[in-house]
């Protein structure tokens, strides 16, 4: 059942920083469980805010936060090649550790809010926000995790260093789905294996999701890369993954 929702536009301070986010509720008393949404390096735009409005449907207090607060407050953009350069070039700048301080800052948010339910949080993350939902897994209040094309798991860091699948050892407590396309160029297969071996070594509850013939983005109706067969599945893979973990671990 689709539910009526309010969305809003708010800030949360992590320190003197004041994150922009984009909330949206569902109505009614609850209590409901929390996602926290993560964005391309697009920025919080419309197909961000859409999926947290969808969120909201579903019975979920979802809230997305702005990535790149540090480097572009109020930045948002579409998907042309120079809107890719630009959102790049944001991407670089971050910082792993600045990332999990304002996540945790939003996670903290949705904790004081009476309408959250406790140990019921649960994060997605697209593209570059892919890669963050994997490093904000390891984090004790997630609880569900669901990564959609995080490219560089193998190979990177945000602000340098060991490549974050390193940190795979670190993801307890929580179940994590990964989502990629057979097709995605910035994703070799074998990078997906790395991956899932991870996962496995670390004893990682996960299951891996690879799509036939789509490509980087096969989530997002606004880009070309889009393959509605893949998505829908994926949007019903999540849906049973915050289900599961997140409505009965309340």
């Amino acid at each position: 059942m689709v539910q009526e929702t309010k969305t809003k536009s708010i800030t949360i301070k992590n320190n003197t920083l004041e994150i922009q986010a984009y909330l949206a509720m569902p109505e009614g008393q609850g209590p409901f469980p929390g996602v926290v949404v993560l964005q391309e390096i697009f920025g919080v735009n419309d197909h961000i805010r859409d999926i947290t409005r969808r969120f909201a449907q579903e019975g979920y207090i979802a809230i997305a936060p702005a990535l790149y607060q540090r480097q572009a407050p109020g930045f948002e953009t579409g998907y042309t090649p120079e809107d890719i350069k630009i959102g790049k070039e944001y991407k670089e700048q971050t910082h792993v550790e600045e990332l999990l301080s304002d996540i945790n800052a939003v996670i903290n948010y949705l904790i004081s809010q009476t309408r959250v339910k406790a140990n019921g949080i649960g994060c997605i993350g697209f593209c570059f926000g892919g890669h963050v939902a994997y490093l904000a897994s390891t984090l004790p209040d997630i609880h569900a995790t669901a990564s959609f094309y995080g490219a560089g798991l193998t190979t990177w860091t945000p602000g340098g260093g060991e490549p974050t699948i390193t940190r795979t050892k670190d993801i307890r407590g929580t179940t994590i789905y990964c989502f990629f396309g057979k097709e995605d160029a910035s994703i070799p297969l074998k990078e997906v294996k790395k991956i899932r071996a991870a996962l496995e070594k670390n004893q990682v509850l996960h299951r891996i999701f690879l799509y036939e013939g789509t490509e980087h983005g096969f989530f997002c109706d606004q880009r070309a890369s889009y393959n509605e067969e893949a998505a829908t599945d994926a949007w019903q893979q999540v849906m049973r993954l915050f289900r599961e973990e997140l409505d009965l671990a309340c």
